[in-house]
């Protein structure tokens, strides 16, 4: 069994074929995913997808399209009980303007705020940012952190784990140097599955899809020389319990 913990469902090019990605995802073992809004609308349109036995959703924004972000800060007051996460939120100082960053960093912590009086795990974007993004997550006393796609360090990626943070791994481990030093590095306890669907595909180019979880899992198997089985047993006893869901 599988978990993918981040993906877009409700992204156009995955949305008009969504009954197909679902069939494919469960013959391939993913028994869950959490799939993410950007914005209040794709909030909305999250929440119609989910049915909370296999599709669970999640309300955030993007750090670089903040405007009418207090609409998601309130639609998820309003359905706290109806989502298993916050985000994704964070920080982008590859897209973001510069001229932008504090801002940026005003409204993440307005969501890690959010995330700590509701007791809801958060889910962070954190590209060209890694560093700065834990700094601030740990200045907050976040918990529950689930670290999507993380492109920074290794060696920063330790001072999250340190703090009991999750680091989840997209197919794209398999053509990225970089996660693949994360891989290594992160402890298992700390490493969740991800596709980020339709983006970070194995291969430059493709659609990714949820099913994609499992090249994920079979990378973590062999950067780290373990049975595939205990990854997936792992990765999915840490989804489980980060999101409380059960599947």
């Amino acid at each position: 069994m599988l978990v993918d913990v981040h993906c877009h469902l409700t992204d156009s090019v995955l949305k008009e074929r969504l009954p197909d990605i679902l069939r494919d995802a469960r013959n391939a073992g993913v028994s869950a995913m959490v799939t993410s809004g950007l914005g209040y609308e794709d909030c909305l349109e999250v929440l119609k997808i989910s049915d909370y036995r296999t599709v669970f959703p999640s309300f955030g924004v993007m750090p670089y399209e903040l405007e009418g972000y207090e609409m998601v800060l309130d639609l998820i007051e309003k359905n706290s009980r109806r989502i298993v996460a916050i985000g994704e939120v964070g920080l982008d100082f590859y897209l973001g303007a510069r001229t932008d960053r504090e801002l940026q960093r005003k409204v993440f912590k307005e969501f890690i705020s959010l995330s700590i009086n509701l007791d809801l795990p958060i889910i962070v974007h954190s590209r060209s940012a890694g560093k700065y993004a834990l700094e601030v997550l740990s200045e907050c006393g976040a918990k529950d952190v689930i670290m999507h796609a993380f492109d920074g360090s290794a060696s920063h990626a330790m001072s999250g784990v340190r703090n009991g943070y999750f680091f989840s791994i997209p197919p794209s481990v398999v053509r990225s140097a970089q996660k693949q030093k994360l891989v290594e590095r992160v402890q298992l306890e700390n490493i969740l599955l991800e596709s980020d669907a339709p983006a970070l595909p194995p291969k430059p180019g493709e659609v990714n899809v949820p099913s994609n979880v499992k090249i994920s899992a079979e990378a973590v198997s062999r950067i780290k020389g373990i049975p595939l089985w205990k990854v997936e047993e792992v990765t999915t006893e840490n989804a489980l319990r980060v999101f409380r869901i059960k599947v």
